[in-house]
């Protein structure tokens, strides 16, 4: 007996994750895990979105953009995603804003702006909370790439606030020592805070970077061991990086690690790529 009605299944509509990099502290080498991280991705041949939510604009600047207030950039984008503010609106599309860099990644730049956010929506009655989240929503961005990479400020304002609601992971860079250890306990007091709202799904802990490390100090290897103990069994402690000349020439040059071929620079490169990894599998969990 023949059977001629047959099911089909609708097909999957690719979902790209979003990863943000985090730390209340600055100078802890956040943009630069952020930036080489993001080319790792690509390394592995992912399609890679970068979003630059500090307003000082080193994740932009890093891949050849300085700030400019006649460019179309994150902050005009979610102020044309809120409605109540329509007043504020300037037609500006998705396409107006995104940047496509001459590393094959694309970028989604910060401007001096995005300093007055907090202010600018002050007075609306949606949750402000979800601006960003809604904003990659309408824009249908998780269905264009693989893995979207968010460079936080060094604060904890509303953009914090906005990122982590968004972001499906969380990296947390710092260098050991008592006030980076802070910014990370900091940070993770306001993810505990999110828990509660119960607005949105939580971002899961993807672990540790420790930056910035100097193994010829004993006092950094205790206090690495310290942080590691307060932060407890949640999440992963990847393997520390050292405070490596490499990386000063990379970022002086505006290059990733992995813009040099040289065996120098491979350890690195290979840190990076491992991290990848292990992002892959805690998200898959």
């Amino acid at each position: 007996m023949f059977n001629f009605f047959t099911q089909t299944t609708p097909k999957e509509i690719k979902q790209g994750k979003m990863i943000a990099l985090m730390n209340q502290k600055g100078g802890v080498g956040k943009t630069t895990m952020a930036y080489n991280l993001a080319h790792a991705f690509k390394e592995k041949g992912d399609k890679v979105l970068c979003v630059d939510m500090d307003p000082q604009g080193n994740f932009s600047s890093l891949f050849g953009l300085e700030l400019n207030d006649e460019r179309v950039g994150i902050h005009q984008l979610m102020v044309n995603s809120v409605k109540e503010l329509k007043a504020l609106h300037n037609g500006s599309q998705l396409s107006d804003a995104l940047v496509q860099t001459k590393d094959g990644i694309d970028l989604l730049p910060s401007g001096q702006e995005l300093s007055g956010f907090e202010l600018t929506v002050a007075g609306i009655n949606a949750p402000r909370q979800l601006i960003l989240k809604k904003m990659l929503e309408k824009w249908e961005l998780r269905s264009k790439y693989d893995v979207i990479i968010i460079d936080g400020p060094p604060t904890l304002g509303l953009l914090v606030v906005n990122i982590l609601c968004a972001a499906d992971g969380v990296l947390y860079p710092f260098v050991p020592d008592r006030f980076s250890e802070q910014g990370l306990l900091n940070i993770k007091q306001v993810v505990e805070d999110i828990s509660e709202m119960e607005i949105t799904n939580v971002p899961k802990n993807l672990g540790y970077i420790p930056n910035l490390f100097d193994q010829r100090r004993k006092q950094a290897h205790a206090d690495l061991e310290q942080i590691q103990l307060k932060l407890g069994a949640e999440g992963v402690m990847f393997e520390p990086f050292f405070n490596k000349v490499q990386f000063g020439k990379s970022l002086a040059q505006r290059k990733s690690v992995f813009h040099y071929k040289t065996s120098e620079f491979k350890g690195l490169q290979d840190q990076f790529l491992k991290m990848t990894d292990v992002v892959h599998q805690e998200l898959q969990k």
